[in-house]
């Protein structure tokens, strides 16, 4: 079952089939993803992406042509080639950024594009891993998510999918913010400390 497929009348009785499209003149809030491969995001992302598109966000992971997408589509998220990216495409203009560190030392791409919104005071960027960039004015605050327990859930699956043994206990997940959260009704990410 994918996350984003239902959604419950206002008193909650019957599933029906989710409209993703936005009234005229209301924006939507959208998370841009890059990961190594579709385990890691899943594994070092994968509740707060979930929370995210439960939430409303529009979240797009960028993955490599011919990657099992199947678990990406557990958590509800949709994708696009990673490789489109590293052809020089922009990543759209959303609300936030999210990507694995160690991308930015392999893809030049990816480095370019991650300084360039930091840059331009993009109002959200989230790293997991490890991450250096010159370039970069800060190694970043440290943040966390709590996942909802049907995050915890879907990411179990959505690990088994990808074939990783899920984290046993883990009820957060741990990120890296450049930049600020975007205001929510209801912030996920939190700064340790």
């Amino acid at each position: 079952m994918r996350a984003d497929l239902f959604q419950t009348d206002d008193d909650g009785a019957r599933p029906e089939v989710a409209n993703h499209r936005q009234a005229p003149g209301f924006g939507r809030y959208e998370l841009d993803v890059l990961g190594s491969d579709v385990a890691d995001v899943v594994d070092s992302a994968g509740g707060w992406l979930f929370d995210r598109v439960m939430a409303g966000w529009s979240v797009n992971v960028a993955v490599p042509d011919g990657a099992d997408v199947r678990p990406l589509q557990i958590l509800g998220v949709s994708t696009s080639p990673l490789e489109a990216l590293l052809r020089g495409e922009h990543l759209s203009r959303g609300s936030a950024i999210a990507l694995a560190g160690p991308l930015c030392s392999t893809h030049e791409k990816v480095r370019e594009a991650l300084v360039a919104a930091v840059r331009a005071g993009r109002s959200e960027i989230t790293v997991w891993g490890e991450l250096w960039v010159a370039g970069l004015p800060q190694r970043g605050e440290q943040v966390l998510h709590q996942m909802s327990s049907a995050a915890a859930t879907f990411k179990a699956q959505a690990m088994h999918a990808a074939g990783c043994a899920p984290a046993r206990g883990a009820s957060f997940e741990s990120f890296r913010s450049h930049g600020g959260c975007c205001r929510t009704d209801h912030p996920d990410l939190v700064p340790v400390g």
